[in-house]
This record gives C-alpha cells, sequence and structure tokens, in this order.
C-alpha cells in the first residue's frame, strides 16, 4: 500500500483516515463533491479529485494510479424523503467504486459499511458479524448499507480483493456536521433530560481509523469486521455525557408510543416548513432495542483496540470547543 483514494474524503471519517493514512507516509487522494465543505480537510496535503460518486467515468478516473481505495463516501439520513438519493449514493454509488476497482487493477478496496447493515441482537444478545440481517422496518439508510455490502460481495466473486469494516455509532474529532456529535451538543445544550429504552455502541473515531487501515492490511478477502466501542444503555450514554461536557442528565425515560407520536410530528412539521428534521419515524424505527456489538473478531484478526466511552466523549468535546464550534 503506497497511494490510496479515499472516497467521502471531505467528509468526518474520510478526513481522519486521510490525516492518519498521511502521518503513515502513503501518497493520499480524496475524491469528493464541488460542494463538499473542506474544513475537515483544511490544511491536510492531499489530493482532490472532484467528481460525483455516480459518475463512473469521474471515478475511473480518480483510482488510477492507486493501489488502495478506502470507500467512506456516503449519505447519513433517517428522513423518509431522502430515501431516493440515500439508495441512489449508498447502494449504487458503491457498484460504481467496485466497477472503478475492478477495470482499473486496484490491489485492495476498504468499503466502509456500518453495524446499520449488521443483525439485530436479539434477547439481550450481543451481535457480531454472522448474526443474520433482519431489518424489517422502513427502505431506508440500514437496508442501503446491507444492498451495498452485496454490491461489495459481487464484485468479490469477479476477482476484487475487498475487504468491509462496519462501524457503530462514531464520535470524535473533525465532525463538523455533527454526526455522532449531535449527542455533545445536545448534552451541552441541555437537551438530553429524556431517554428511551435500550442502549447502543459508541466508537471513537481513532479506533475505527485504525482498525480500517488494519483491515486493508491484514483483513481476510470477502469478511467484514465491526469496528465498536462500548455497549451501553441509552441512559449511560446521556447522563455520562452530560456529566463530561457540563450538561443535565437525563431524568425521565419516555415511553415508546410517545416517541413515536413526536417523530411523526416532528418530520411532518420539519418537511413541510422545508427545514431538515432533528427527529424522524426512520431514526426511532428501532427505538428501546438494545443495540449492542462485538468486536472480537477485528480484536483477534487485526490488532482493534477500544477508546474507553468517556476519553471518547472528551476527545470530541475538547476539539469542538477549541474549534468554536460549541
Amino acid at each position: 500500500m503506497t497511494s490510496v483514494l479515499v472516497t467521502g474524503g471531505a467528509g468526518f471519517l474520510g478526513s481522519n483516515l486521510a490525516e492518519r493514512l498521511l502521518a503513515e507516509g502513503f501518497h493520499v487522494r480524496i475524491y469528493r463533491r464541488a460542494t463538499s465543505d473542506l474544513r475537515a480537510v483544511a490544511g491536510l496535503p492531499v489530493e482532490h479529485i472532484v467528481g460525483d460518486i455516480l459518475d463512473r467515468d469521474a471515478i475511473a478516473r480518480a483510482v488510477r494510479g492507486c493501489d488502495t481505495v478506502f470507500h467512506a463516501a456516503a449519505i447519513v439520513s433517517h428522513n423518509a424523503r431522502d430515501r431516493a438519493i440515500v439508495q441512489e449514493v449508498n447502494v449504487t454509488g458503491t457498484r460504481n467504486v467496485v466497477e472503478g476497482c475492478l477495470e482499473g487493477g486496484v490491489r485492495r478496496l476498504v468499503h466502509i459499511s456500518s453495524v446499520a447493515a449488521a443483525g439485530t441482537p436479539k434477547n439481550g444478545e450481543i451481535a457480531n458479524e454472522e448474526t443474520p440481517f433482519d431489518w424489517e422496518g422502513p427502505p431506508g439508510y440500514k437496508l442501503s448499507k446491507y444492498q451495498a455490502e452485496k454490491e461489495v460481495a459481487k464484485g468479490i466473486s469477479r476477482g476484487l480483493d475487498a475487504v468491509m469494516v462496519n462501524p457503530s455509532v462514531i464520535v470524535g474529532e473533525r465532525d463538523i456536521h455533527f454526526h455522532g456529535g449531535q449527542l455533545i451538543r445536545a448534552a451541552r445544550r441541555g437537551l438530553l433530560l429524556f431517554c428511551v429504552p435500550g442502549g447502543m455502541n459508541v466508537v471513537y473515531v481513532g479506533d475505527v481509523v485504525r482498525g480500517t487501515i488494519e483491515a486493508a492490511r491484514r483483513g481476510k478477502t470477502g469478511e467484514r469486521y465491526l469496528l465498536c466501542g462500548e455497549n451501553l444503555t441509552h441512559r449511560e450514554i446521556f447522563a455520562r455525557t452530560a456529566r463530561i461536557v457540563g450538561g443535565i442528565p437525563p431524568v425521565i425515560q419516555l415511553p415508546l408510543p410517545l416517541l413515536h407520536a413526536a417523530a411523526r410530528t416532528t418530520e411532518a412539521l420539519c418537511n413541510f416548513l422545508h427545514v431538515t428534521p432533528w427527529l424522524t419515524e426512520d431514526l426511532v424505527a428501532n427505538a428501546g432495542a438494545v443495540n449492542w456489538f462485538s468486536s472480537e473478531k477485528a480484536i483477534r484478526e487485526l490488532g482493534y483496540t477500544i477508546t474507553p466511552f468517556d476519553q471518547t466523549i472528551m476527545a470530541a468535546f475538547r476539539w469542538y470547543r477549541k474549534n468554536g464550534l460549541l
């Protein structure tokens, strides 16, 4: 691995990945849209290739001369009105990257998927790479990530050397659009007074970056690796985040029917006003579930390590304050 391409390289994970690859001495090329916000890559000496993930000819040009491609480009949206573009970018875009790698003779593709494409834990279990995908909710983000993995599998069947990584909810530096960082912003503003049953897994972006690079080096062709952090209940996550950033811990656990009603109302009102809804039916479709995952395979085969939750939140919080975003 000497010359690499990072699709979605101006985004949260892509920019962190580019920074680490540069530090390790690689020539880094990022593929981004003309309209990309470049704050996350400001000051990074990367080569910029401007194009759309749906433009196969542009992707072919972008991969030329690269031995390794990290495919991080995706749309994360749980808004029903975005389902078509989510499907197009996440599935068709991945198909285009796979074709570009096959035609361009790329030695290895690392597809950055998500635990959204993994199976849902049942009966208090902790899911792993073998847990069957069984999503029966809306045909949105989760389904698109699962279908994107199928596009990678098709490429592997045609001779592509590819491996997949599946991060959980990522928190850390350079999250300028507050994806996982929304947790920190909400806590800082005192908006985590309510929580719901269940739990989730939060991972530090630095761990995901290191795990992704090791997947390129050591991952087995055709395998997927869950790159996750600590498994915690929603109440634990909200309370600990509030304590670290100086917010107010949750005091009320919302009944799920009330949460779903609030999501429907919020989404309808925000779409009417043409603003992005902060709460949607897709987002809460799996509310109340205990979405816990195991990274034992990545630990065993990639040397993956996990940063404690409190350190993860503190690292992101410090970065936000340093950069005037909180």
